[in-house]
């Protein structure tokens, strides 16, 4: 069961904590004119364990390697944030900076500059998945996994995650949709075959997979995109059907379902064929991003 801090908006709550590991005036900025924190110890690398519930897997072994000659040339900029490690007294997890540490290993550092905060553990999911969505080599749907996690783990809203993230409500949202796409299409925007604005125009397309791998090859630009989905065979062509009196078991249906899930719901139901059709109305993109995690759930 989610604890009280758990639920906690964003707002105060994420802005007060924060402001414990921003940047200090007095800090240096490193070259590309960022101001860099203070650290408060220098702690050996082998007394500091990564974060197991760390949301960023992959580290590829040619950007570690350009990190780790800046790291023997420069040092440390960024401090990593630590946590005294939960498990083992004496030893520090890893809050924000896993990829620094395993650079500075490469580098060969007997030490690195740390933060050392006393985070619990749902302050440290939540830094760390902020601090993951604030990178700047971020790519479109890890920033969008990104705010999934703290929607799903922390039952933070769109309209929340925007305003404390600096971000408008549309490019929270339409990140989000991009995680509706399938997992091979997913894998051509992690893999910088296809654009943020490919993957959005490609959503409403009947078959994204064979689109995805047209514009690929044919080098299409979003707006070809947009054109080819809204060109789609069954696209624009709505089935008109003659409204029929419904039973009072139906519309007792309707209301139920209406009400469980906050939106209208319609049933079209056949008696003589004993099939039919269910339809959901949905206000805006938040409402639709709730019915696809409802029937992702089912």
């Amino acid at each position: 069961m989610a604890s009280k801090r758990e639920k906690r908006g964003l707002g105060r709550g994420l802005s007060a904590l924060m402001a414990d590991i921003e940047p200090t005036s007095e800090a240096p900025a490193d070259p590309s004119g960022a101001v860099a924190r203070r650290a408060d110890h220098r702690i050996p690398v082998e007394m500091i364990h990564p974060n197991p519930d760390q949301p960023r897997r992959s580290f590829t072994e040619e950007a570690l390697n350009e990190l780790a000659a800046s790291i023997r040339e420069k040092g440390v900029i960024q401090p990593l944030i630590l946590r005294p490690d939960p498990a083992e007294p004496g030893m520090y997890q890893i809050v924000a900076g896993e990829r620094r540490w395993r650079a500075s290993q490469l580098a060969q550092l007997h030490d690195v500059p740390a933060i050392v905060r006393d985070f619990n553990d749902t302050e440290v999911l939540e830094v760390a998945i902020i601090e993951n969505i604030q990178r700047s080599d971020l790519n479109p749907l890890e920033e969008a996994s990104g705010y999934r996690q703290l929607m799903d783990r922390f039952g933070h809203t769109q309209e929340k995650l925007a305003e404390a993230m600096g971000k408008s409500r549309s490019h929270v949202a339409n990140l989000l949709r991009l995680l509706n796409l399938p997992e091979e299409v997913q894998d051509m925007v992690r893999d910088g075959q296809l654009s943020a604005g490919h993957a959005r125009a490609l959503i409403t397309a009947d078959d994204p997979i064979a689109l995805a791998q047209r514009v690929i090859s044919r080098a299409l630009s979003v707006r070809d995109v947009e054109k080819l989905a809204k060109a789609a065979p069954g696209r624009g062509k709505q089935i008109t059907r003659k409204p029929s009196e419904k039973d009072a078991d139906t519309k007792a249906l309707e209301g139920d379902l209406s009400a469980a899930i906050g939106m209208k719901v319609g049933i079209d139901h056949d008696i003589a064929q004993g099939c039919g059709t269910i339809s959901i109305k949905y206000k805006d993109l938040s409402q639709l991003d709730d019915i696809v995690r409802i029937l992702n759930r089912g």
